[in-house]
């Protein structure tokens, strides 16, 4: 059988929080780089991989899907064993767990924490524009009381949907392992629980080998 694909660079969030699920459950896959100096993301080639022209686009055979945490989702049902069960579909608690703290994620955590990462390290790095320190600072409180938040619950469990790792965890690595290279990584240290969930999920080998190919530069 085929490897996987997935469509865009390894160094990109949505990208690696796809590619963290296929570590994850040991699937085999093929990265395939997109250029976007090129402008390949919009070619009439991607567009039929991902219609509105972004990354990442993943191919299983016939079967092309888009929308990263889609994407996670599919290949943690798709690749599930006892071992690699990291949606808890077979206990309806423990997957509501794991379907609310996804959804935390993405509506609470990621869009505190994604203007830092951009304004520090994606802009002046690959756009050349200058950190802008208002949004910053916007984004740094936004950011402390979510983190209160995640402090409170994690207190009371190892993981966010309890005491086991899920797709909810994963999907903070992206964006956590950036936001760790800036001048502000040491906010996790006014959260001891929050830091070592943090240090637990860095530790999976899994993030291990992603985490050695992302390597960002400190700004």
């Amino acid at each position: 059988m085929a490897p996987v694909k997935v469509f865009g660079p390894a160094q990109s969030t949505n990208v690696a929080r796809v590619l963290l699920c296929l570590e994850e459950v040991g699937a085999e896959y093929e990265v395939v780089n997109i250029d976007f100096v090129a402008m390949e993301h919009k070619s009439p080639e991607h567009l039929k991989r991902n219609p509105f022209g972004q990354i990442p686009a993943f191919q299983d055979g016939d079967l092309y899907l888009f929308e990263s945490r889609a994407i996670g989702k599919y290949i943690l049902r798709k690749y599930k064993t006892r071992e690699a069960d990291l949606l808890r579909e077979g206990n309806l608690r423990e997957a509501a767990m794991v379907d609310v703290w996804t959804e935390v994620e993405t509506h609470q955590y990621n869009p505190a924490i994604s203007p830092i990462v951009y304004e520090c390290i994606i802009n002046p790095a690959m756009r050349g524009i200058p950190t802008n320190q208002k949004v910053v600072d916007e984004s740094m409180e936004k950011l402390k009381k979510v983190l209160e938040v995640y402090e409170t619950r994690l207190s009371q469990s190892a993981y966010l949907a309890g005491d086991f790792v899920s797709f909810a965890d994963l999907n903070h690595f992206p964006y956590t392992f950036y936001f760790m290279a800036t001048p502000y990584a040491s906010l996790f240290d006014s959260y001891p629980h929050v830091k070592a969930w943090w240090e637990r999920l860095m530790a999976r080998p899994s993030v291990k080998k992603l985490a050695a190919g992302m390597a960002p530069q400190k700004a």
